[in-house]
């Protein structure tokens, strides 16, 4: 009996993965020059140093390889090129990515539960009390959020009702009419994947703006930065990086409703509208963990 094999279309040797991979390379170092430089301990602390451009150059870097690899795999896709199998390669390599994004906000809730749950109530004389917070921190309050830092800058607590809510209303309703937007475009109603899909990019740029608006709200009137104690720095490092999946997320979706109209998307081929509903959809559930554990509880 003859072996059955599967045929499938191999892309041709491309340098976007390896200039991509640079450019990645100077984000990292860029950032952390950037870091250091701000907190007066940079690598290069003269006016106009490294830190000043490589992270810039590094993200100008990622956008333009972004922008001619899809090129690439949009005119592949067109082409007809991609086989069954090449289409479940690209549907692994989505789900790996999304699990990575995972593991990605895991870790940063994982610090946000550590100090919650174990470091204030040490802090506060919990356990075994070898170490208390009177040898590191006088007059500490056991709380969450703490609102006093050890320098004695005060700062607010972000209430969970106001445009924290806004913003969970538009995310869950923007996952519903992408949805609407899918089953649009499998039953070829290209008028209803158009008007569902833009509803969906306009709730999306909404929740940034009411995200830039709670952002400025933080820093002028309620004391609460980057580096106002332990709260502050989880409190933006878990809602601005999911901001920042948000961005990437609606850029997705903004490239989809360009093809759309453009009918490059049919129902039988529109992987990648699905490989960004996936996305979206995982970053609305992120921020429905935001929403209970940083804002609400």
């Amino acid at each position: 009996m003859a072996e059955k094999t599967t045929h499938y279309y191999v892309p041709e040797q491309s340098p976007w993965p390896f200039i991509t991979a640079i450019a990645l390379f100077l984000v990292a170092f860029g950032a952390a020059n950037f870091i250091q430089q701000n907190s007066g301990s940079g690598l290069v602390t003269n006016e106009g140093s490294s830190g000043s451009y490589i992270l810039p150059l590094g993200i100008l870097g990622i956008l333009v390889m972004m922008f001619v690899w899809f090129r690439d795999t949009i005119r592949e896709s067109l082409a007809n090129m991609n086989s069954a199998q090449m289409d479940r390669s690209y549907r692994m390599g989505m789900l790996w990515f999304i699990f990575s994004e995972v593991m990605f906000f895991g870790a940063f809730f994982g610090a946000l539960f550590y100090v919650r749950i174990l470091a204030v109530p040490w802090l506060g004389g919990a356990g075994e009390e070898a170490m208390t917070h009177e040898l590191l921190w006088p007059n500490f309050q056991a709380m969450w959020p703490l609102t006093l830092t050890p320098g004695g800058a005060t700062t607010e607590a972000m209430p969970a009702w106001g445009l924290p809510f806004l913003n969970t209303v538009l995310l869950v309703s923007s996952s519903i009419t992408l949805t609407i937007a899918h089953h649009a475009l499998v039953a070829g109603q290209r008028n209803r994947l158009l008007v569902s899909l833009f509803i969906t990019l306009v709730l999306g740029f909404a929740f940034l703006f009411f995200q830039v608006e709670e952002y400025v709200h933080a820093y002028t009137e309620m004391g609460l930065t980057l580096d106002a104690g332990i709260y502050g720095s989880t409190f933006f490092m878990l809602t601005g990086f999911h901001g920042m999946h948000v961005t990437i997320g609606a850029t997705m979706l903004t490239i989809m409703f360009l093809r759309a109209l453009k009918g490059n998307l049919t129902p039988d081929n529109h992987f990648a509208f699905e490989a960004s509903a996936w996305y979206w959809h995982f970053v609305d559930v992120v921020w429905l963990f935001l929403f209970v554990c940083v804002y609400w509880l």
